[in-house]
């Protein structure tokens, strides 16, 4: 893995291909692994995440899983009518540090009225929607930090701690989102955390001078849904208009637990599946029995 913001040993491994972003400069960023191994991610098995309020009667997301599936139209009566949803593969999480990157095929600094690809909303970061940093702080399209309107439920985050140097990471992102990422970056990171420095379950993401900021933020996921923090980062490139350098990270940083952290939510952030709903349970037992019987009858 390379880092933009300090030099380490190029990986063999290529980065994502995924939603760019405009501003800061320089696009900055981290770059994940295709695969697995090569960071200490393990790749764990395939999981099922129950996440509310998504559209068109899904119900759950799936970490480590592909995404994909065909692109809907979301439907009338429900938050964004006329917006498109889903689509979004995992070769397509990775964005930047830029808020607004991560859209396949579409650069972008804001969320401001883009669909949704992989059918979670865009991380808000509330506050006073004021100049030029006004794209990071406008709750009136996606509601509060605490929306329970939001796919996955109000925003949370949680925190991780290096156990061998002064360097504390914050994630956020839904509920559903946060909560399984714990589990997965605990598989995978182990052994580069502080036990009573990280988090074991979601805490709610509030407004004050403690939660993470966006002038903090390292990089962006799946369409800006998911942010990646550095506790005293102040990249002040993220709070102007698109035209300054990125700040480069302090020196100190646990680089091997942020590679673990980066690649393991490249990996495991939860994707709903592109798998398409083609009817009730009953109606697709009576297909099925019918196929059965055809084939049956077409051997005798």
């Amino acid at each position: 893995m390379r880092i933009p913001f300090y030099s380490s040993p190029p990986s063999p491994l290529a980065r994502r291909k995924g939603g760019g972003g405009k501003g800061g400069g320089s696009s900055g960023g981290l770059k994940g692994n295709k695969g697995t191994g090569s960071s200490g991610t393990s790749g764990a098995g395939r999981t099922n995440v129950p996440v509310r309020g998504l559209p068109a009667g899904r119900t759950s997301a799936t970490a480590y899983g592909n995404g994909g599936g065909k692109q809907i139209t979301i439907p009338a009566g429900s938050p964004f009518a006329g917006r498109t949803a889903g689509g979004g593969t995992r070769e397509q999480v990775f964005g930047t540090n830029v808020y607004g990157s991560g859209y396949p095929g579409a650069p972008s600094r804001g969320v401001s009225g883009l669909g949704f690809p992989f059918f979670f909303w865009p991380a808000v970061w509330g506050g006073a929607a004021t100049g030029s940093a006004s794209y990071l702080h406008d709750e009136g399209e996606y509601g509060a930090p605490d929306n329970s309107s939001r796919p996955g439920g109000p925003m949370a985050q949680a925190q991780f701690q290096s156990n061998s140097t002064n360097t504390t990471f914050h994630i956020l992102a839904d509920n559903s989102t946060v909560a399984s990422l714990i589990t997965s970056i605990k598989a995978n990171c182990s052994s580069d955390l502080s036990n009573s420095g990280t988090s074991t379950t979601p805490s709610p993401y509030t407004e004050n001078t403690t939660s993470p900021r966006p002038e903090q933020a390292i990089q962006y996921y799946r369409a800006s849904s998911v942010a990646l923090t550095l506790d005293g980062y102040n990249n002040t490139a993220a709070l102007g208009n698109g035209s300054t350098p990125n700040v480069p990270l302090p020196s100190g940083v646990d680089t091997k637990l942020l590679d673990c952290l980066n690649n393991t939510i490249g990996e495991a952030v939860p994707l709903v599946d592109g798998a398409l709903r083609w009817g009730p349970p009953k109606v697709n037992a009576l297909v099925l029995a019918w196929l059965v019987v055809l084939c049956i009858h077409s051997i005798f």
